[in-house]
C-alpha cells in the first residue's frame, strides 16, 4: 500500500530552498525576529515545535503576507494532518504543489473549503476574516459558519484583538508574524491576551483519567508530546474540557490548565476494584504478523517488514496473556503463511477480532488503519470500522508521527474474514523518521501497547467492563 509523507513546508517560498529550525535552544530562531519583536515568543513557540520554518538564511519574513496555501500548511503542520502531495478536489491545486496534502486534509475534515467554481485559490493573499474562520474550524472553538462569527469567537478567546479603528477588519489582508499569533494563542492559552480569564465558560465537558494506578498523565503546554510538561494527573481524576486538538484535549483540573492526550480520558470514573466482565475470557484474539519466510514484506534501510510486525505481535501477545482474552497468532515464527491461510486460521480458532498488523511503504510517513466495508463475505463492516478508529487513535498518538486515518481497503485477509477485522500500517519503513521508531525495541512496545489499548477502547464501546484491564500496560 503507497502512502506518501507528508511534508511540511512554511509555504512562502518554493522558490527558495527551505531551512528547518528545529534546532538547539536559543534567544530566538531567525534573525529578522529579534528577542524585542512584539511577537518574538508566538513565533519561536511555533518554531521550536517544527510548525514553522524560515528560509536558508534563516529569516521568517514576519511583515509578508500569507497566502490561502501557506496557512492551509501551517494550520496542517500544528494539527499534524496529512501533507502526502496528492491530487485535490480543485482544478487549480495540482498533486504538485508543496501544500496539496494539507489543503486536501484540512478539506476533508471540514476546516477549509474552496469556491463555487472548483478553485482553490492557492495563492490568493488571506484576509482577516478568513484567518479567522480557518482557525475557529480547525480548532472546534464554535459552530460559527461566517467569517464575522468566527473572528467574535476568537476575541471572546483572547486569540484575536480589533484593529485601532475598532473593526475587525474582516478583509484585510493578514501579514505572517499576526498569523503565527493567532495560531500560538489557539494552541496555546498561555499566550492569549487575558490568559486567566480566557476559556473558564469553556471547561463544561467532564472527563476521567484512566492510567495505571501507578502511573501519571502528563500535561503539556501544546497538543503533541513536542511540547513540554507542565504538570502531571494521576488515575481517576475528574477533568473539565474545552475543546479538542488532533486526538489532545485542552483540559483544566484545578488550577492546572493544559492538554493532554484523549487516549487516556473516558466519560466514567475508571475501576477501582480490579474487576473486569466475565464475558470477556470468551473472547478470541486473533494476531496476525503480516508476511514472513519467503516474502519479507517491505524493506527500509536494511529493516525488513516481516521482522518488525512479528516482534511487535509478540509483544502484543505478551500483554493479552495478562488478560482474561484468548489469544492466537496466525505466526508466531518467521514462516510464510498464505492470505487464504491466515483467514482460515482465524476462522478455525473461532476468533471474535482479527487484528493483522503491517508496515508501510512508498515514502510517505504516519499510521493508518483498514477495515473492509464494501460487499462482500465479511459482515462485520461497522464493527471492524470502529476496531480500527479505536486502534488508530491510540497508535499515532503513542508513537508520535501523522494520523492517516481509518481508510476502507479492499483488502484479502479483511473482506475474506468472518469477524471485526482490521490490519494496521505502523508506520513507513523507508522513511528515516518511522524507520527509526520501526528499529527500536522501544517504539514497537509503544506500537503493541496501543494496539492493546484500542483493542480495550473497542470492547469498552461495545458495552464490556474493561476498566482495570488498561493497567496492563505503562501508558
Amino acid at each position: 500500500m503507497k502512502k506518501a509523507r507528508f511534508l511540511l513546508a512554511i509555504a512562502f517560498l518554493l522558490f527558495i530552498p527551505l531551512f528547518g529550525v528545529k534546532q538547539a535552544a536559543a534567544a530566538t530562531y531567525f534573525t529578522d525576529v529579534g528577542t524585542t519583536h512584539r511577537a518574538a515568543e508566538e513565533i519561536n513557540y511555533l518554531a521550536e515545535n517544527g510548525i514553522v520554518t524560515g528560509t536558508a538564511d534563516h529569516r521568517f519574513l514576519p511583515e509578508k503576507t500569507v497566502t490561502r496555501a501557506e496557512a492551509a500548511a501551517m494550520i496542517g503542520r500544528a494539527l499534524k494532518l496529512d501533507g502526502t502531495q496528492r491530487s485535490t478536489s480543485f482544478r487549480d491545486v495540482p498533486a504538485s504543489s508543496f501544500a496539496s496534502g494539507y489543503i486536501q486534509s484540512a478539506v476533508e475534515k471540514g476546516y477549509l473549503s474552496g469556491y463555487s467554481d472548483g478553485t482553490f485559490h492557492p495563492e490568493k493573499t488571506l484576509k482577516r476574516g478568513e484567518m479567522a474562520l480557518m482557525i475557529n474550524k480547525a480548532f472546534h472553538f464554535s459552530s460559527e459558519t461566517t467569517t464575522g462569527g468566527a473572528a467574535e469567537t476568537l476575541m471572546k478567546l483572547g486569540i484575536a484583538q480589533g484593529k485601532g479603528d475598532g473593526t475587525f477588519g474582516l478583509d484585510d489582508p493578514i501579514i505572517r508574524a499576526d498569523f503565527a499569533v493567532f495560531l500560538a494563542r489557539a494552541m496555546n492559552p498561555d499566550f492569549r491576551v487575558d490568559p486567566s480569564n480566557t476559556n473558564t465558560a469553556q471547561f463544561t465537558q467532564p472527563f476521567y483519567v484512566n492510567v495505571a494506578s501507578n502511573d501519571v498523565l502528563n500535561v503539556r503546554k501544546g497538543p503533541s508530546t513536542n511540547y513540554a510538561v507542565i504538570g502531571t494527573l494521576t488515575r481517576g481524576t475528574k477533568v473539565y474540557a474545552a475543546n479538542k486538538v488532533n486526538g489532545w484535549y485542552y483540559i483544566k483540573s484545578g488550577s492546572l490548565i493544559g492538554y493532554v492526550n484523549g487516549a487516556y480520558l473516558q466519560s466514567t470514573p475508571p475501576s477501582s476494584t480490579g474487576q473486569y466482565d466475565s464475558r470477556l475470557s470468551s473472547q478470541v484474539i486473533i494476531i496476525d504478523p503480516g508476511h514472513g519466510g519467503t516474502d519479507p514484506g517491505a524493506i527500509g534501510y536494511g529493516l525488513k517488514e516481516k521482522d518488525v510486525v512479528l516482534d511487535t505481535g509478540l509483544r502484543l501477545k505478551n500483554i493479552l496473556a495478562k488478560s482474561p482474552f484468548q489469544v492466537k497468532m496466525t505466526r508466531s515464527t518467521d514462516t510464510f503463511i498464505s492470505l487464504q491461510g491466515r483467514v482460515d486460521f482465524a476462522i478455525k480458532n473461532k476468533g471474535n477480532v482479527f487484528l493483522s498488523i503491517h508496515a508501510n511503504s512508498g515514502g510517505g510517513t504516519g499510521s493508518e488503519t483498514y477495515y473492509w466495508g464494501g460487499s462482500g463475505k465479511n459482515p462485520y463492516k461497522a464493527d471492524s470500522q470502529l476496531l480500527a478508529s479505536k486502534i488508530e487513535n491510540r497508535l499515532h498518538s503513542a508513537m508520535g508521527i501523522p494520523d492517516r486515518g481509518v481508510k476502507n481497503g479492499d483488502l484479502h485477509v479483511l473482506r475474506e474474514n468472518n469477524m471485526p477485522a482490521m490490519l494496521a500500517e505502523l508506520g513507513f519503513i523507508d522513511n528515516p523518521s518511522d524507520n527509526a521508531k520501526l528499529a527500536s525495541a522501544t517504539w514497537r512496545q509503544k506500537a503493541a501497547n496501543a494496539i492493546y489499548l484500542g483493542l480495550l477502547d473497542y470492547y469498552q464501546a461495545k458495552g464490556y467492563n474493561v476498566s482495570s484491564l488498561y493497567n496492563l500496560v505503562n501508558q
